[in-house]
């Protein structure tokens, strides 16, 4: 169960940044302060983390820095600051980590219990480390230069309705749950499935 879990979750995240869905949230960041962008990375993968899964959240998010950090030894820090807000924000949602998506699945835990007793504990895990980079760290990054060649196959308005729908979708799973008592990696497959028939919709007057 886990393993389909996972599996329809990193699809669903593949076929989001295919479709170049992931683009919208880097065109927003503008700043490259160090200590800026490491508190705005840091909180969108504390959140992200808690909806997409951390391994799956950590894999998005360092794709994210190969587009934002040009240096490679600055990327390797950045990058460690992510996997340790993964991990923070996966730990008070039902399916942010492996470990929580098998307590759920067995009913150990409940989604309102796990996450009002541990969002808490999870946000201080993360904040007390950025609050110490943040007195030692300076300075600019660079951003890597843009390929003006590089071409992009999908409209605007696609890459948003594959972002918003892959994180509806994600979202549905604990929904799905409650209501229907069925195992998450059904719920998980389901809005693959819708994912995917979108998409084939989609393109379906499109050259190959």
């Amino acid at each position: 169960e886990i393993l389909f879990f996972l599996l329809g979750a990193m699809t669903i995240v593949e076929v989001i940044d295919k479709h170049d869905g992931f683009k919208i949230i880097t065109d927003k960041i503008k700043t490259t302060k160090k200590v800026k962008l490491l508190w705005i990375l840091s909180i969108l993968t504390f959140f992200m983390s808690a909806t997409l899964d951390n391994l799956t959240t950590t894999i998005v998010m360092v794709a994210l820095l190969r587009k934002l950090i040009s240096d490679k030894e600055t990327r390797w820090f950045f990058a460690s600051m992510v996997v340790l807000a993964a991990n923070a924000g996966g730990a008070w949602s039902p399916i942010g980590d492996v470990t929580t998506i098998m307590l759920w699945i067995g009913g150990q835990v409940t989604t309102v219990n796990i996450i009002t007793h541990v969002i808490v504990p999870s946000l201080f895990t993360m904040a007390v480390p950025l609050a110490l980079l943040s007195i030692t760290v300076k300075g600019n990054v660079k951003r890597p230069e843009i390929d003006e060649n590089e071409r992009i196959y999908t409209q605007p308005h696609e890459r948003r309705l594959m972002l918003i729908l892959g994180v509806c979708g994600l979202l549905f799973v604990p929904v799905f749950k409650t209501f229907t008592h069925l195992p998450p990696y059904m719920g998980m497959l389901l809005s693959l499935s819708v994912i995917w028939l979108v998409s084939e919709i989609m393109h379906r007057n499109k050259h190959e």
